[in-house]
């Protein structure tokens, strides 16, 4: 028979465990964001000791292993900000779940980086600052030191607050501000600031109107049609192909730099190609696949899914081939500058190198990457498999004109700045059918009120104010964060 006293010590055991799982939960709720910041750590840590490897009793090691570290700590950044650009307008509109657009991600933009990376970096990225103002090897070492972890550090704290930044700016910003710092203002190749401030303006604006255009082209041909379907069986194919000559030109123009180099004519001759193969193999796809769809929007959906996946993986391909270099790029300028003690205005990626930088994105993109998906791809605006198509058809379309036009762009702008054209041209035409199909009666036009009319916006004012303000002050905040990493460098190991 149980005691009384009994019952009290079960039941006081009872709350003892209760307490002490209730303390297992907070644990375990309090310790999961520290484990991807564990696992970050401890890249950096590897890439580090296998610098140090690479680099053993070498004269100047030291300042080799403290590069790799901060590169690594750089391409995770890039991984977590960046990627986000390419996978969150998929993962928005549902084309793709989070796990998937990681994996992918993951694989593509590694197998750009290392395929189709370039061989050879600009040390001075994109020639802002003169190579005769550093001439010290000493000197430039720092500046390159101080422009990486300056540029890592602000593109962590972009990621922290949500905003999308680009990371070639914010290297440009930390090159720029460590060689004033090291040479004064006459270093700096100003005409070449004032193109890539021009392009605060114009890669937003340009990416925003492709992918407006495109959204109004499917919502006239295809989506305000009265048969849905027989309109997707003749325009899908026709879109198909411009995404896929799109991207073979992009491909051509960005990515495939290690292999051969192609001028701007011949790539667009491999788009035409391709889009036209495009063209006469999916047009028989889509006709069996639209057998039996019902004629409404859900159906449309469906169409686009495929075509979406692979433009996103297709744009990871690109981007790693293309802005890796952001990472690695002064860390291989530092390894060149304390192998061969000379500045030199291109150097050569060591393999290692690239490796660092692919890895990082990667591990950047699955520990911190879905924080920015989520924002680009839902809480701007909200996306389908069609809106999102023309997102990322704008973004390899834009890069094409840009480059034609000789215009330095960042993908990062093209991609949110297709993302709020889309969002703006649907509060436009919102508003326009609203007005057509409900607001005039007898003649008279039905007025809103202001509270509902901010209602009815489709695009976040709160995040377009966020973005804005950290792509305006990106290029200044790194460069006076680098000018001051410099000037304590120099101090603390004159």
């Amino acid at each position: 028979m149980t005691s009384d006293s009994d019952i009290k010590s079960w039941k006081t055991l009872d709350k003892d465990l209760n307490r002490i799982s209730q303390v297992e939960y907070a644990t375990q709720y309090v310790a999961l964001p520290l484990v991807g910041t564990g696992v970050a750590f401890a890249f950096i840590v590897v890439a580090a000791l296998g610098a140090a490897v690479v680099f053993a009793g070498a004269e100047g090691s030291m300042f080799v292993i403290a590069a790799a570290a901060f590169g690594a700590y750089m391409a995770l950044n890039i991984g977590a900000n960046d990627v986000a650009n390419n996978m969150g307008p998929a993962v928005g509109a549902r084309a793709l779940t989070m796990g998937g657009a990681i994996v992918i991600a993951a694989i593509c933009e590694s197998a750009g980086a290392l395929l189709a990376g370039g061989d050879v970096v600009s040390t001075i990225s994109k020639g802002i600052i003169d190579p005769a103002g550093v001439a010290d090897s000493t000197a430039f070492v720092w500046a390159m030191m101080a422009a990486l972890i300056s540029a890592a550090l602000w593109v962590n704290l972009a990621t922290w607050v949500g905003a999308p930044v680009s990371t070639t700016h914010s290297v440009v910003g930390g090159v720029m501000g460590a060689g004033i710092a090291a040479a004064g203002l006459s270093a700096v190749s100003w005409p070449t600031m004032a193109a890539i401030a021009a392009n605060w303006v114009i890669s937003p604006v340009l990416g925003g109107v492709i992918a407006a255009i495109f959204l109004a082209f499917i919502k006239s041909r295809i989506i305000y049609q009265d048969d849905k379907i027989a309109a997707a069986r003749r325009w899908v194919p026709v879109l198909i192909g411009i995404m896929s000559g799109a991207f073979a030109t992009y491909l051509a123009l960005k990515g495939l730099k290690k292999i051969v180099d192609i001028d701007i004519l011949t790539a667009l001759a491999i788009g035409l190609a391709v889009g036209a193969l495009s063209y006469v193999v999916t047009a028989p796809l889509i006709r069996r696949q639209s057998r039996g769809m019902e004629n409404r929007n859900k159906s449309l959906k469906t169409l686009f899914g495929l075509p979406l996946v692979i433009s996103a993986g297709l744009l990871s391909f690109a981007h790693g081939a293309n802005d890796v270099a952001n990472a690695v790029g002064p860390l291989a300028a530092i390894v060149h500058t304390e192998s061969f003690g000379e500045v030199a205005g291109k150097v050569s990626i060591p393999t290692w190198v690239m490796v660092i930088g692919a890895l990082g994105i990667s591990f950047g993109l699955v520990l911190f990457g879905p924080k920015l998906i989520r924002m680009v791809g839902s809480q701007i605006t909200k996306l389908n498999p069609m809106r999102a198509y023309c997102v990322a058809l704008s973004a390899a379309i834009t890069v094409i004109v840009a480059s034609w036009l000789g215009l330095p762009v960042s993908s990062t702008h093209i991609a949110v700045g297709a993302v709020f054209g889309v969002g703006f041209f649907r509060e436009w035409d919102h508003v326009r059918r609203g007005r057509r199909a409900a607001g005039q009666r007898n003649g008279e036009v039905r007025t809103i009120a202001p509270e509902e009319r901010r209602r009815r916006k489709l695009v976040r004012r709160s995040h377009f104010m966020t973005i804005i303000a950290a792509w305006v002050i990106t290029v200044p905040a790194a460069a006076a964060l680098s000018g001051v990493l410099f000037v304590a460098l120099s101090y603390l190991f004159d």
